[in-house]
This record gives C-alpha cells, structure tokens and sequence, in this order.
C-alpha cells in the first residue's frame, strides 16, 4: 500500500521535526520544498493556503497525532509529487469534516498531483498508510529519512 506513496514521495521533500507556529507555516516550508525541486508553480503555496482556509485538510484519526493532507488543484502543479513532515509539536489544522474543529496535527503529506484522478487515489494511499497507530507513531519518531522510507517502502 504505502509503496505507492514512496512512488510521490520525493526524498529531498521529507522534511523531519519541523518547528512550526501553525498550518499555514508548515504548508509554506512543504510547498517551498515543493517548488525548489522543481515540482510546482511559485503559485503552488498561495493556492493550498486558500483552498486550506475554504476546505481543509485535518484529518481525525481519534489518536494523540493526527494527519494533514494539503493540496490544490493541478494547475499549479509542474509534475506530480508528495512532500511530508512531522512537526516537533503538533500545530492546529481545520479538522476536514468539522471545519470548525481544530485538529492537533503531527504529520502533514502535501499533496502535488498533476491530474485530479490522482489525487483521490493518492488520498486512498495515504488514508489506508495513515490507519495504523503503530505507523503514525513511528512516522512521528523516525530520525532520517531512510526510516521513512523503510516505513512507507
């Protein structure tokens, strides 16, 4: 299952123990990630922000750590990829069903799908990697980025 994320998942756009005030925040540093390996359009950032603020993205896994999954629309996109970070301290994400639920997030997969039919079979991807506990956890806990992908590979 998670094969297909390591697929996406650039290893220069894993970046770990971020340190971040909010959302916005981590979705800049992924997006910047994003835009430097040549992945996405300058106006990448500023479209996952808007359609963050009108659809978010938390996702409630009922755990102590929960997932973000940012995206926008393939027009910003150069060519598909994912970028993913855990937080040193979870930041408030919008929770996706309750918009007016914040979420304590610990994880964030930015999603940059060229093609809107990827996108819903990168979100199954995902949800079906992120269903475990025992993954976030790790996830959450990994030192290098050869853990990630020992974990997602």
């Amino acid at each position: 299952m998670a094969q297909a994320l390591m697929r996406y998942l650039d290893p220069g756009a894993i970046i770990l123990g971020i340190e971040a005030g909010n959302d916005q925040e981590v979705i800049q540093i992924l997006s910047d990630r994003l835009h430097d390996l040549g992945y996405v359009k300058a106006s990448f950032a500023a479209a996952v922000l808007a359609r963050e603020a009108a659809l978010p993205t938390g996702l409630p896994l009922g755990l102590d750590n929960n997932v973000a999954i940012p995206h926008t629309d393939p027009e910003h996109v150069l060519k598909s990829g994912l970028a993913m970070a855990t937080l040193c301290k979870p930041v408030a994400f919008s929770n996706m069903e309750d918009p007016d639920e914040k979420l304590q997030v610990s994880v964030v997969f930015l999603m940059a799908l060229n093609d809107k039919d990827q996108q819903i079979e990168m979100l199954q991807e995902i949800a079906l990697t992120i269903q475990s506990a025992d993954t976030i956890t790790a996830l959450i806990q990994s030192d290098s980025v050869e853990d990630v992908s020992r974990l997602l590979g």
